[in-house]
């Protein structure tokens, strides 16, 4: 007799399994067998299996190395002598997998699903300056007879308690391990289920990449772009290959460049705009070539302004810009001094922001501030902090004149602002842009494009039109083409 009273109204809500019961289900199976390997954080993770029950039947082994000398004795020496890095967490990992394949024998255990769990973790320092952050991971099968699959991530700490972090690291690792074997059929929800009793003030995820026969499908930028429409990082960042990188490792000490936009598709406007600021950057103060990187950021705000995103044409927008040899970034800011406040979380060398006139006369309106207690005056604070300098690219009014630092309009109120910034060189015109292309606008080539007219690819950098058709993006279809021809 089902004693359960449901009430009218009642709705139904998700019931998530507590820690205990995932880490009980795991060790009830008979088949998942594997190790733990934990450095840096305590044994957080391998302490639930043991306190919830039948934890023989699951725990092959578990180890902390952690002395340096201990570390590098089993796991081999790092190049660059650090421990927590996605590359000490692979060799973990992959020697973890290789000692059980190795001390286990198959005709004895012909029903086994292997796994290795580990990761390598810096909690907060003592003075407290920085939280902390690790790699976690685990390689493992679904079959016995079947390759490793691997799911590895970043995390960076929130919490300013050693004791705290602690807990959330062990939390993350059943919640890792539980969703690898039940919910590895749905990525998507697989990551959501990573913060199950956990909150996003405890904890960053900001890099996740899967990989093994059944992630094959899986594309790892589109897993990045789940964590930040999820709100469980800020930004993350893809290289010129389209490859998942940290942005922590990429952006440390570096001249920062960067632009903003849309790119639906990237422009000639874009391109020029790239290549004369960067010229003017480099000749700047304290700014050398080999040590400045240039990022072209997309900002999920712009794209959920059509409503819900559509990550099939982000992904194509970053795929354009990574064929063109640019680092892309995907964030969660909508306004510029977000932007730059992020990056001097891991650099304090100079950093350059190329835009058109309509984009700077946008900061300058203050509707975008009033949730800030100091205001437009706050926001501007964080935006030239250090030697913060704006690249301008002129544009193309209604009535066909030049729009420059010098004649564009701002708000009356924010006319004094305007000209202190501009007097004191934190906004510098691009001289030598091409007048030839001041009136192509992403918008307009991609309306062209939609409806099958002629003549957008010249507005393209070479190669990218290319592309475009090859691959039917932003709506091309080449019917429509030949229609519009024919008529």
């Amino acid at each position: 007799m089902d004693t359960e009273i449901k009430l009218k109204g009642d709705r139904i809500i998700e019931q998530i399994p507590s820690i205990k019961d995932k880490a009980l289900r795991i060790n009830l199976n008979e088949n998942i067998y594997g190790t733990f390997a934990e450095i840096g954080a305590g044994q957080e993770t391998v302490r639930h299996f043991f306190r919830s029950g039948g934890s023989s039947g699951t725990i092959a082994k578990a180890m902390s190395a952690y002395d340096k000398d201990f570390s590098d004795a089993v796991y081999g020496i790092e190049g660059d002598g650090r421990y927590v890095t996605e590359s000490r967490l692979k060799k973990m990992l992959s020697h973890e997998v290789n000692l059980i394949e190795k001390r286990l024998s198959r005709e004895k255990h012909p029903n086994k699903m292997f796994f290795s769990y580990a990761n390598t973790v810096a909690t907060i320092d003592f003075a407290k300056q920085f939280k902390g952050h690790g790699w976690v991971g685990i390689s493992y099968q679904i079959e016995p007879d079947e390759d490793y699959n691997e799911i590895i991530l970043h995390i960076r700490f929130k919490e300013t308690d050693v004791r705290l972090q602690q807990e959330t690291l062990g939390i993350l690792g059943v919640n890792l391990i539980y969703g690898a074997f039940y919910k590895y059929n749905d990525p998507k929800r697989l990551l959501r289920y990573l913060y199950d009793h956990l909150d996003k003030d405890q904890l960053e995820i900001d890099t996740i990449n899967f990989s093994g026969p059944r992630f094959a499908d899986v594309d790892n930028r589109l897993m990045s772009l789940q964590l930040v429409k999820n709100g469980m990082t800020d930004a993350v960042m893809f290289n010129p290959d389209g490859k998942n990188i940290l942005p922590a490792a990429i952006l440390y000490k570096k001249n920062i460049l960067a632009f903003r936009g849309s790119f639906r598709p990237v422009t000639k406007v874009n391109m020029d705009m790239y290549e004369k600021s960067l010229k003017m950057f480099l000749k700047e103060n304290k700014v050398e070539k080999e040590n400045t990187l240039v990022i072209f950021e997309i900002t999920l705000s712009n794209l959920r302004s059509d409503g819900e995103i559509d990550e099939r044409d982000f992904m194509d927008r970053a795929e354009l810009l990574c064929g063109l040899g640019q680092t892309v970034m995907i964030s969660n800011f909508q306004e510029y001094y977000k932007v730059v406040e992020y990056f001097s979380n891991y650099t304090k060398a100079r950093m350059g922001l190329g835009m058109g006139v309509n984009n700077l006369v946008d900061i300058f309106d203050e509707k975008y501030y009033r949730h800030l207690s100091g205001g437009i005056l706050e926001a501007f604070g964080k935006l030239f902090y250090r030697d913060m300098k704006v690249f301008l690219y002129p544009m193309l009014d209604e009535h066909g004149d030049i729009i420059t630092s010098e004649n564009l309009k701002v708000h009356p109120r924010m006319k004094e602002l305007y000209k202190f910034f501009k007097f004191n060189g934190k906004v510098v015109d691009i001289d030598d842009y091409d007048p030839t292309i001041l009136e192509v606008f992403s918008r307009e080539v991609l309306n062209i494009v939609n409806h099958g007219k002629p003549g957008w690819e010249r507005m393209l950098p070479t190669g990218i039109a290319e592309i475009i058709k090859e691959h039917q993006l932003f709506g091309y279809d080449p019917n429509k083409v030949l229609k519009e021809s024919n008529s």
